[in-house]
């Protein structure tokens, strides 16, 4: 064979084998400016998701604001109950010590008074003695 026929060939089966083989594709490095359907779907799902997330965190915290409040409002009801008791237990034992004294103030005053009887009569009883005495004398 001759040297130009085995060129030819050559370029033949090579010409062959590039109309056999893909041509090969552009590379670019830009981004793509135009999102799939799949992407902006999820990215909407992940601001829904987002937004009903910080929604529930707010609610949650404003829950716990409100039972503190309401813990609060419990604790100062029972100091106002356990305060509104102790002045009743005062007053009822101010009117016992009260009652009480009135009472040794009335036995007192009883007791005054017998004693001033007794101590009348007895003073009579002398000048009865005295009087019957100088009478015989």
């Amino acid at each position: 064979m001759s040297f130009l026929t085995q060129v030819a060939t050559r370029r033949m089966v090579m010409a062959s084998r590039s109309a056999m083989t893909q041509a090969p594709r552009s590379f670019s490095v830009a981004a793509r400016l135009q999102k799939t359907p799949v992407e902006a779907t999820k990215d909407t799902i992940k601001q829904v998701d987002r937004k009903v997330s910080d929604k529930i965190v707010d609610g949650i915290e404003t829950a716990e604001q409100a039972a503190q409040k309401v813990k609060n409002t419990d604790m100062a009801g029972k100091v106002k109950g356990a305060a509104d008791q102790a002045a009743g237990k005062a007053e009822e034992v101010k009117g016992q010590v009260a009652g009480k004294s009135a009472e040794v103030k009335g036995k007192a005053a009883g007791k005054s008074e017998e004693l001033k009887g007794e101590a009348k009569g007895t003073a009579q009883k002398a000048a009865g003695k005295a009087k019957g005495a100088a009478d015989q004398l």
